[in-house]
């Protein structure tokens, strides 16, 4: 149990928020890496406690509930659909619908036109009232989130960013072969 604060504990944790505003600073301007940062820190604000609630209140892991939601944006679809547009690897994506599946929140699965391995996945009744149920928090939470911006300024950020993701194919999934040669290099450099 904490006893209580003396004057010194508050200025420890004053200078503990006014480091922790230096490293905020330095992680958004002085970062080699300024736009990763910037998409990963306000991702892990957006979805950390939204796919915290979603386990704590309907049960589901945040690859189930992906693949739920990406469902009923485009009316159904594949495994590889969610796959490619959410990141989550295939195999986590196959656990993730064979458990909605066992749940009732998706249909069974039936074989796609035109044969193959592809199925084609749709919400049940139950899984649209999940998402319906659900998605009002976190377009409320993308709300809060934006209210900085002006309407214009949205409409810009979401031009440019959808702009990165169109182009993603070109880039993902691989490192730059050039920073894995000096990686090595510079791996080597120290070992010796």
């Amino acid at each position: 149990m904490a006893g209580p604060q003396t004057a010194s504990d508050q200025d420890f944790g004053k200078q503990d928020q006014a480091r922790g505003a230096d490293m905020l600073e330095a992680k958004l301007w002085a970062n080699p890496c300024p736009f990763t940062f910037r998409i990963n820190y306000l991702a892990l604000l957006y979805n950390t406690p939204l796919y915290g609630w979603i386990q704590d209140t309907y049960g589901l892991k945040r690859p189930e509930y992906v693949v739920l939601y990406s469902l009923a944006l485009a009316d159904g679809g594949s495994a590889r659909d969610v796959s490619d547009t959410s990141g989550f690897p295939k195999n986590t994506l196959s656990r993730a619908i064979k458990r909605l599946e066992l749940m009732g929140l998706i249909e069974a699965r039936e074989k796609a036109p035109g044969g193959g391995r592809t199925q084609a996945l749709f919400l049940s009744d139950k899984g649209r009232g999940v998402v319906h149920a659900t998605r009002p928090v976190f377009e409320a939470q993308e709300q809060r989130m934006l209210k900085t911006l002006t309407e214009g300024e949205r409409q810009m950020l979401f031009e440019l960013m959808s702009k990165v993701v169109r182009d993603a194919q070109d880039w993902a999934g691989e490192v730059p072969q050039i920073a894995q040669t000096d990686a090595l290099s510079e791996q080597k450099g120290t070992r010796q």
